[in-house]
């Protein structure tokens, strides 16, 4: 690296945020532009590891050191290119990733970890400031056609890769525009949609054609798509969300997180006037504790909610990594999002046992009760604790506890077998319909935008082989060692 004593000469510094009361009167981004010496400083952290776990911390297998490297030295064409390699959407992933990459940084055993996500959101927006990111329609065509059903992260990542070998891509989304989970489910003050309306016009001026408000089953059929096409990647993700079994469930004003976000994320964009579920001056209950629920807290502090209270089933994490929880591994240690920097109560270990109603049937409180944690028989289970149920104001709840996997419909329309847990069946990518390929969450179940690239794209080399003789012309993440070269990426 150009300078080896600079993650002792500097510490780590991210984008500075506007305040929580200026932004929350709107929907933009929340940080403030970065100043490039920070930038500098924080590529120049970066060590001279003699193993990069970063490397395997990231799904997509993005070769950090050297683009940090790349930054550091100020060849932006080059840190793009490196960066590109393995990465279809860096714009992306450098907003709304989680960073395993900076969990598993060697740094990170001791001091804070080199801030990759930033210097790889810089990278993307550095490249298309300068020009860098160039519609590239492929030299020569195969002849084969691909359909591609969602336009997800999973789904524009395997299009993307399957255009570039020289295949006529049609995505397919049911919505009105592309992007699924990244356009309908992110909220605009984490992800604002022109940086997907900028990636996709690059897609469509490379060939890639995306037909919009068309749904398999509903208004094409499976049959249709299976004879005309030469193979099929289905993309939709896991979007059958996990229910709250308790009674009071049916009252008004008790919804799923993605119907409140995603109608909020259509009122942004122009496509409703109003969002039908409104927090404006209510008692908001968010029932989990994930990066969905922390959203809703977002969401609805924008709206004017009264009260913003956060369940969580699982006890407080810790603040920092235990001695079970050593480093590279996943640090469970206590999170706090810009959502509840804006304004929440958080309340962990408790289990929600019914909501009360008023005549109407609308929803008026919900009873919860505090649990306490125990190993038994080598598994940990939960006990009530006596005496302390109690009801809490609620007149509009937010389910956010996951999803069980793709919704009904889909797979049953291309006749796919199934497993137990009502995933599709699959080797290789491959279902067990031959030219049905899968990729994203509805092959390995909910999961993270970047592992949804990932997959998107390895299921690519998958089809690419399938289409080609068994060959194929697509990077894999196995490989460890790219090479700049001619402005392309060798393996």
């Amino acid at each position: 690296m150009a300078d080896k004593e600079g993650f002792l000469k500097y510490k780590r510094q991210l984008q500075d945020s506007r305040s929580p009361e200026e932004r929350k009167k709107d929907y933009k981004e929340i940080y403030k532009p970065l100043d490039p010496k920070v930038l500098h400083q924080q590529a120049a952290r970066c060590m001279d590891c003699g193993i990069p776990f970063c490397h395997n911390g990231c799904p997509l297998g993005n070769v950090i050191p050297e683009f940090n490297d790349a930054v550091y030295q100020k060849e932006w064409e080059l840190a793009y290119h490196i960066l590109k390699g393995t990465n279809n959407f860096p714009e992306f992933t450098g907003r709304i990733c989680p960073a395993p990459c900076e969990a598993s940084c060697v740094l990170g055993i001791n001091k804070d970890p080199v801030a990759i996500e930033l210097i790889e959101k810089s990278i993307a927006e550095k490249a298309y400031e300068l020009g860098l990111v160039k519609p590239k329609v492929p030299a020569e065509r195969t002849g084969k056609k691909v359909a591609v059903i969602g336009s997800g992260p999973a789904g524009l990542a395997a299009a993307d890769q399957l255009n570039q070998a020289g295949h006529e891509v049609t995505v397919f989304e049911k919505d009105k525009e592309v992007g699924g989970l990244l356009r309908y489910g992110i909220p605009d003050f984490k992800l604002e949609k022109w940086v997907i309306d900028r990636r996709v016009d690059i897609m469509d001026k490379e060939g890639v054609i995306f037909s919009k408000d068309t749904e398999v089953g509903s208004n094409i059929k499976a049959e249709d798509i299976l004879q005309s096409f030469d193979a099929v990647v289905l993309s939709t993700g896991a979007q059958h969300p996990r229910d709250l079994k308790i009674k009071g469930r049916d009252a008004k004003g008790i919804h799923f997180a993605m119907e409140f976000l995603g109608r909020q994320n259509q009122v942004i964009s122009g496509q409703l006037e109003e969002n039908p579920i409104h927090a404006k001056g209510k008692h908001v209950i968010v029932i989990g504790g994930g990066d969905t629920g922390s959203d809703c807290i977002g969401t609805s502090n924008r709206h004017g909610a009264a009260s913003i209270t956060q369940l969580e089933l699982l006890p407080k994490p810790p603040q920092q990594r235990t001695s079970l929880n050593p480093w590279p591994e996943w640090p469970m240690t206590l999170r706090t999002s810009s959502s509840h920097e804006e304004g929440a109560e958080r309340v962990w270990s408790v289990l929600t046992k019914e909501f009360t109603t008023d005549k109407n049937g609308n929803v008026t409180g919900l009873t919860i009760v505090d649990i306490e944690w125990r190993e038994v028989d080598g598994r940990m289970q939960f006990f009530e604790i006596e005496e302390t149920q109690r009801t809490l104001p609620c007149d509009l709840a937010f389910l956010a506890i996951g999803y069980m996997g793709p919704k009904t419909g889909l797979l049953e329309a291309f006749d796919l077998e199934l497993m137990e847990n009502s995933l599709p069946k699959s080797r290789n990518y491959q279902s067990s319909v031959p030219k049905v390929f899968l990729a994203g969450d509805m092959r390995r179940g909910q999961s993270l935008v970047v592992w949804a690239i990932a997959e998107g794209r390895e299921c690519a080399v998958e089809v690419d082989k399938f289409l080609s003789d068994g060959k194929s012309s697509l990077a894999r993440r196995d490989k460890s060692f790219y090479s700049y070269e001619d402005n392309e990426i060798s393996v």
